[in-house]
């Protein structure tokens, strides 16, 4: 991307953060930058395309070639890809068809020179978001790239909208809803791993959903077809547990009275989910260790060694790099089944998902009671949404049942929800669960309040500029 083109750049200015300001403490956080990976062989390209798009707010990857920007793309889950099409190794159209079959949304920018056009126009019609020409005009390029990011978003949400439609129990996909950010970058994730070898770590709270994110990696897979076998490592005792993963032989223990097939051989050429992986014993973690480097293992009391296909998806609710530095996990076995790690977000930073949820478990307890409840009165939404929701989806679930099962109207209202009613919080908002907008509304009209009125001292006490607050003002219909 040859003689970048800086007009305009230096003259704007940096980018504000959104400041929270409570009993006169003043905290800054910034929200989560949109990641850019910028591909070209000349470095000072490169380099400056990514010092201007810092400046714009975006985080940034650099990478010399195609085939470095591939394996950066795999663990940076970029939200566009700029790169130039006339690169060694691996030029700018292959790398737009591999990226294409990591993640067939993924917004491409292809940037080529004046005269190649033709080049960028071959690049679009094989799927390419947009092109730009050399020298690159920042603001063009920023333009482009925002407009890339809108454009999958409403993808995003008209395919999650389709997902939502097609929700039913059994389908594998069921408590994964949602259209929070969050849940996006989850399935956005599952996406790209589903149709990977690579073993899948999965970690959250209780009740987040990680079951139901292993089937739907499982369903978007080329094995899901075969067999999807669950383990719930917490549920037994260390001599049961390694029957049930590896089997046994006739006569191996008391009570073995014929030989039993274990979860590995029934998963073989699908899935196996082992869920609270972090609960088994060091002597399970070492033959656990060896089935996934070796793919063999031996039933219990026997000496064939059977070998497998099996793609392994763990989970855990526990830090198990905390558990290995505290010596209760074998490190080895640890990256052995961290190779790709998903965090799947708790209720409670997932928005106005609780609502939708919500509704989605509403409707299914209506159709099993054959109820004729229609939906959730305003002060039952307003309870949802400001519960904190320790049990994560798993306790909506369950407060959603319960409620429909006691309800004896046509709405569902507060008092049919079976917990506590979250406290208001001066000004209306609560953290969690405001919205960074929200949170900086608050944050500068209470410290007007507060002084009097003085957007100076209240520019001062937020640490950002008068001409800020004048705007966001503005923009509050205050004056």
């Amino acid at each position: 991307m040859h003689g970048l083109s800086h007009r305009a750049a230096a003259r704007r200015p940096a980018r504000q953060r959104a400041p929270l300001a409570r009993g006169g403490l003043v905290m800054t956080q910034e929200p989560d930058k949109p990641r850019i990976i910028v591909v070209d062989d000349e470095p000072s390209a490169r380099q400056g395309l990514e010092k201007l798009l810092r400046h714009e707010g975006f985080e940034v990857r650099i990478e010399a070639d195609g085939a470095a920007a591939l394996r950066t793309a795999a663990e940076f889950a970029p939200d566009v890809v700029v790169t130039d099409l006339r690169m060694p190794k691996m030029d700018g159209m292959e790398l737009l068809k591999r990226l294409r079959e990591q993640d067939r949304d993924i917004p491409v920018i292809v940037v080529t020179a004046f005269g190649e056009v033709a080049s960028a126009v071959a690049a679009m019609q094989a799927g390419a978001d947009d092109y730009q020409t050399k020298p690159v005009e920042i603001d063009a390029l920023v333009l482009a790239i925002r407009r890339a990011m809108e454009r999958r978003a409403l993808r995003n949400e008209a395919e999650n909208l389709r997902r939502q439609l097609r929700e039913r129990d059994g389908s594998g996909l069921q408590g994964l809803l949602g259209t929070s950010p969050a849940m996006q970058q989850v399935y956005r994730t599952a996406k790209q791993v589903a149709g990977a070898r690579a073993t899948v770590l999965l970690t959250g709270e209780s009740g987040t959903g990680k079951g139901e994110l292993a089937r739907a990696i499982h369903a978007l897979g080329p094995r899901a077809r075969q067999p999807f076998i669950t383990l719930h490592c917490a549920a037994l005792a260390e001599s049961l547990l390694e029957s049930e993963l590896f089997g046994h032989e006739k006569g191996s223990f008391t009570g073995a009275d014929r030989q039993r097939i274990g979860r590995f051989e029934q998963a073989d050429k699908g899935t196996l989910f082992l869920d609270e992986i972090g609960e088994i014993s060091p002597t399970l973690q070492v033959k656990l260790l060896r089935v996934l480097q070796e793919r063999t293992f031996e039933r219990v009391g026997g000496g064939e060694s059977i070998k497998v296909d099996v793609r392994v998806i763990a989970a855990t609710n526990r830090d198990l790099a905390k558990e290995v530095r505290e010596g209760r996990f074998r490190e080895d076995l640890f990256y052995r089944l961290n190779v790709v790690h998903v965090e799947l977000p708790p209720l409670r930073l997932r928005g106005r998902d609780s609502l939708l949820l919500a509704e989605h478990f509403l409707q299914r307890f209506v159709a099993e009671n054959h109820a004729s409840i229609r939906g959730f009165s305003e002060r039952a939404q307003a309870k949802i949404t400001r519960h904190t929701w320790p049990g994560n989806v798993r306790e909506l679930e369950n407060a959603v049942e319960r409620a429909v099962v006691l309800c004896d109207a046509d709405v569902i209202d507060a008092e049919h929800l079976p917990f506590e009613q979250a406290p208001d919080v001066q000004g209306g908002v609560r953290i969690p669960g405001a919205t960074m907008a929200e949170i900086e509304r608050h944050a500068i009209l209470s410290t007007l309040d507060a002084v009097g009125g003085s957007t100076a001292r209240a520019a001062e006490i937020l640490d950002i500029s008068v001409r800020t607050i004048q705007y966001r003002l503005h923009t509050y219909g205050r004056r």
